[in-house]
């Protein structure tokens, strides 16, 4: 019976989490033992603390994946001298994104020529939100940027691709979600790229040389991500 019951409470919780909605507002709850909330908090008010600084001409918003940037090498040959902010924390999902450009204020006083936003890796890997809950979630960050930052142009990104090989659960709804979150493009304030590709071999395998981990970039993965994404990103800041 035991076994029972902690199964049924396995299952509610996963119903419940997968049940929240991607494109509601909601502060990181869930300590993970990579990252505690404490931590979250504490790198979510050095975001305010920046914003509240001000010059910040290019600002990029997402998980982990961007938070990866950190000061690396690519970072500083290609951003540094931009007045680039990095905005990205490991393990966010739209939900908590959505919460710290409204309620948390991260992003009040600023006027950025352009938001790099890529967003929604772990909305199916630790929340198990479904393909149109993610495009949902996704598409009120873009509206929502729009709406408090007016005068920048968003480059919204494809998820990027995770897993070794192709055709994996993950790969599959990823691009489905990517395949609809295109069509927010309008051409001027708002531009989509996937460069899912350029981080990919002929057979649709990914290398440790560009993901270690098959999810988190190397600084090779970074350099892919930054010529890749330089022509569009130079256009959109003029």
């Amino acid at each position: 019976m035991r076994f029972v019951a902690a199964l049924f409470i396995a299952v509610l919780s996963v119903v419940l989490v997968a049940g929240e909605d991607p494109s509601a507002p909601a502060p990181r709850t869930k300590e993970y033992g990579w990252m505690s909330v404490k931590t979250w908090t504490g790198k979510h008010d050095s975001f305010v603390k920046r914003a509240k600084e001000g010059k910040v001409d290019l600002l990029f918003l997402g998980d982990s994946i961007t938070e990866g940037w950190g000061n690396n090498a690519v970072w500083q040959k290609h951003y540094a001298l931009r007045h680039a902010a990095n905005f990205g924390i490991g393990g966010d999902v739209t939900q908590n994104v959505l919460w710290r450009i409204t309620s948390g204020g991260e992003i009040e006083g600023l006027s950025p020529k352009a938001v790099v936003l890529m967003i929604g890796t772990n909305n199916f890997g630790l929340h198990g939100d479904t393909e149109a809950g993610v495009v949902k979630g996704i598409t009120t960050l873009v509206t929502t940027l729009r709406t408090k930052l007016p005068g920048a142009k968003i480059l919204l990104l494809g998820i990027f691709p995770r897993d070794q090989k192709p055709e994996t659960g993950f790969r599959k709804k990823i691009k489905a979600v990517n395949e609809q979150i295109a069509k927010l493009d309008d051409g001027k304030a708002v531009r989509f790229l996937d460069i899912s590709s350029k981080f990919l071999a002929d057979d649709g395998t990914m290398s440790k040389d560009i993901a270690p981990d098959f999810l988190h970039l190397s600084v090779k993965g970074y350099e892919i991500w930054a010529d890749a994404m330089n022509p569009l990103l130079a256009e959109l800041m003029k």
